[in-house]
């Protein structure tokens, strides 16, 4: 869930510290998508984890869960092509599997709505940094006392990019069939696991997801053959998305498909999600748009409270409104107070 806080550096800051620390009775907090490298970044005030300043203030945020009790990872997320040099540094590059530009725009704090880059085709080698800044990140981390990492691999980013039939035309070991389309996804999650364990991995998908220009004209061939390939690796957990197809059950993909646990989001309400999970459909369910406005959330459920709207208008937005000021519910707290 991209906030957009971050300082100019692409630092957390004290507002990201408290914002997390609210939100710490979740159990396990997966973060807003933070870059792996300068190349990575393609919104406006979205924060990093490669480089040392950064590790130093992503730490403030950790302690502060993890005295709170939490669990927190970080997710991953390079934007690839999904990008404008307005939200970048002079340095970063726009990257993907092809040139093929997306017929998206962004919003820039810069420049306002702009049209995103032409990106660079990656070479054979390009792809071989790109997974080791990936973890190279997760190592970063583990230093910053994140629990895990999450590799996002939904949403037209550069994972599914190399997945997509639209987005990746390359003739090379990285595209045609879906066995080598999946190799890049296959071999950044070989790495995060080298980097940090495979207990400590987990990885996001959401199969027919056009979100960003993206078609995949077979996308059940596509995840089940990389659900197949990962099968052996162990990842600690499959973070699978409701897919927007009638055509495609992701949810019961990912269980035939993947040995371990499951987390599964998209639309679910307290009484939906405690059902799905007696039912066997996951281990967990995630809440996103529910978190933003009740960081009280786990509380509220509990205590029977209602929950909160959250301020469309302020997801994005500088400052604290919309971000730390939701307040606690009277309910929730009374029933905290009575256990």
């Amino acid at each position: 869930m991209t906030r957009s806080r971050a300082d100019a550096e692409d630092r957390p800051t004290a507002l990201h510290v408290e914002y997390y620390a609210q939100r710490a009775s979740a159990g396990l907090i997966v973060t807003e998508g933070v870059q792996p490298s300068i190349d990575g970044k393609g919104y406006p005030r979205t924060p990093g984890l490669h480089e040392s300043a950064q590790v130093e203030a992503w730490r403030q945020v950790t302690d502060a869960v993890h005295a709170k009790g939490g669990r927190i990872v970080a997710q991953l997320m390079h934007v690839g092509r999904i990008a404008s040099r307005h939200n970048k540094r002079a340095a970063a590059r726009t990257v993907a599997p092809c040139a093929v530009r997306a017929n998206v725009s962004l919003y820039t704090d810069s420049a306002g709505m702009q049209a995103c880059d032409d990106p660079e085709p990656l070479s054979i080698a390009a792809i071989a940094k790109v997974v080791e800044d990936y973890a190279h990140a997760a190592r970063l981390a583990r230093e910053a006392g994140f629990d895990g990492v999450e590799l996002h691999c939904t949403s037209g980013y550069l994972p599914m990019q190399f997945l997509a039939s639209n987005t990746n035309l390359r003739t090379d070991a990285y595209g045609g069939d879906t066995t080598r389309r999946a190799r890049f996804v296959i071999e950044t999650l070989e790495a995060l696991i080298a980097a940090i364990g495979g207990g400590r991995v987990g990885f996001r998908i959401c199969p027919g997801n056009p979100f960003n220009d993206v078609v995949d004209f077979e996308p059940l061939d596509t995840y089940r053959c990389l659900l197949d390939a990962v099968r052996p690796l162990r990842c600690a957990y499959l973070h699978v998305i409701r897919s927007p197809l009638t055509t495609i059950d992701a949810f019961a993909l990912a269980r035939a498909h993947h040995d371990g646990a499951l987390i599964i989001n998209d639309g679910f309400e307290p009484d939906t999600a405690s059902a799905a999970v007696t039912r066997g459909l996951g281990e967990a369910v995630s809440f996103g748009r529910h978190y933003v406005g009740n960081p009280d959330l786990v509380e509220r459920i509990a205590a029977g409270a209602p929950l909160s709207p959250f301020d469309r208008k302020t997801l994005y937005t500088p400052g604290a409104r919309g971000y730390t000021d939701y307040a606690r519910s009277d309910a929730a707290s009374a029933g905290d107070a009575a256990q």
